[in-house]
C-alpha cells in the first residue's frame, strides 16, 4: 500500500489554463442530511459543463468491505458494475469561469497522504481558495430560514457570518482534515454546513443544497444555477407542510420547534446545539416524534 502522495493520484497533461480555480470539495462517506451534500455536487455535475482532469487511487484508498460497490445481476448473469470514482473534475459556471469540483467517496484510509495529494493539486494548478460542503441535522423547523455554520482557515474569509456555534469536538473527516493542512500549509480553505431539520435529514432537502450553492457563490462569486434545485425545493417544501398540517400533533411538535428557534434568534436561549431546559421538549422528542409521524404516513401511502 502507498503512502507517497505522487502515486495517490495521476493528473491529466491535456488541460486548458484555468486562471486562479476554486476548488469545491464535496466527498460521500460522512454526514450529510437531507443529502444536501450530494445533491448539490450533483447538480453541479449536471448543470455545468465539467471534465475530469485528475483521478485517485481508490484501490489504495478505499475500504471495499465497508462501502461494498453496487453491482447489477441481470437473469443469469453480471451485466454492471459500478465503479467507484474518485476524482477532480472542471467545471465552469455561467459565465465560463471555470473552477474545480472534488467528488467520490472519502478515503477509509492513508488520510494524511490523500490531504497531501491534494495540496499539491492545490499547489500544481494554483486553486486561490478551497470550499468544503457538508450538512447536518439540527433542531430547526423547515418552517424558518435554514442556518449556514461557515469556518475558514483565516477569519476574514467568513466575517460576517452568523456564529452557530461555540467550541466543539466532533468526529473527522477528510474533508475537514484537507481544510485543516491547507491551513497549516497556508493556503486559504473554507467551509460551510447547512443546518437541515434534523426531522427531515434522512429524505433529499433540495433547499438545503440551494442554501450551500448560494453560500459558495456567495463566498467565492462564481455565479451557480440553482433553478431546477429551488423547483425540487417548493415541491418537497408544499408535500410537508401538507404532511404537518394533516395532523395536530405534528404541528405541534414543529411549534415547539419554531419557540426553540426564535427564542435563539432573540437571544433568549443560549443556542440551538445547548440542551433546553424547562417544559420544551428536547430537540431528540421532537425529532423522533415527528420522525415516526412522517414515516408512519409513508406506510399508509400518505
Amino acid at each position: 500500500m502507498s503512502s507517497d502522495p505522487r502515486e495517490l493520484y495521476v493528473l491529466d497533461p491535456d488541460r486548458p489554463e484555468l486562471g486562479k480555480p476554486v476548488l469545491i470539495q464535496a466527498l460521500d462517506g460522512f454526514v450529510d442530511a437531507g443529502a444536501a451534500k450530494r445533491l448539490a455536487r450533483e447538480h453541479l455535475l449536471a448543470a455545468h459543463e465539467s471534465k475530469v482532469i485528475a483521478t485517485f487511487d481508490v484501490d489504495t484508498l478505499l475500504d471495499y468491505r465497508a462501502r461494498r460497490p453496487i453491482m447489477t445481476f441481470d437473469i443469469d448473469h453480471w451485466s454492471d458494475y459500478a465503479d467507484p470514482q474518485l476524482a477532480l473534475h472542471l467545471l465552469r459556471d455561467s459565465n465560463g469561469t471555470p473552477f474545480l469540483l472534488l467528488a467520490g467517496p472519502e478515503p477509509d484510509v492513508q488520510w494524511e497522504a490523500f490531504t497531501e495529494a491534494v495540496r499539491r493539486l492545490v499547489e500544481q494548478l494554483g486553486v486561490r481558495l478551497t470550499v468544503g460542503l457538508n450538512a447536518i441535522a439540527m433542531a430547526v423547523p423547515h418552517t424558518r430560514p435554514l442556518g449556514i455554520i461557515a469556518h475558514a482557515t483565516r477569519p476574514e474569509l467568513v466575517a460576517g457570518t452568523e456564529r452557530w456555534v461555540g467550541t466543539v469536538q466532533v468526529p473527522a473527516s477528510a474533508g475537514h482534515l484537507l481544510e485543516y493542512r491547507l491551513g497549516q500549509a497556508g493556503h486559504d480553505a473554507a467551509g460551510f454546513a447547512v443546518a437541515v431539520p434534523h426531522y427531515l435529514s434522512e429524505a433529499g432537502y433540495p433547499a438545503a443544497a440551494v442554501a450551500l450553492l448560494d453560500s459558495v457563490a456567495g463566498l467565492t462569486g462564481l455565479s451557480l444555477t440553482t433553478q431546477q434545485l429551488e423547483e425540487s425545493a417548493r415541491e418537497v417544501r408544499a408535500e410537508v407542510d401538507k404532511q404537518v398540517n394533516d395532523a395536530e400533533e405534528v404541528t405541534a411538535v414543529v411549534r415547539a420547534l419554531e419557540v426553540q428557534y426564535d427564542a435563539y434568534r432573540t437571544g433568549a436561549s443560549r443556542g440551538l446545539l445547548a440542551e433546553m431546559g424547562g417544559s420544551l421538549p428536547t430537540a431528540d422528542e421532537l425529532g423522533d416524534e415527528l420522525e415516526q409521524f412522517l414515516a408512519q404516513q409513508a406506510e399508509e401511502g400518505s
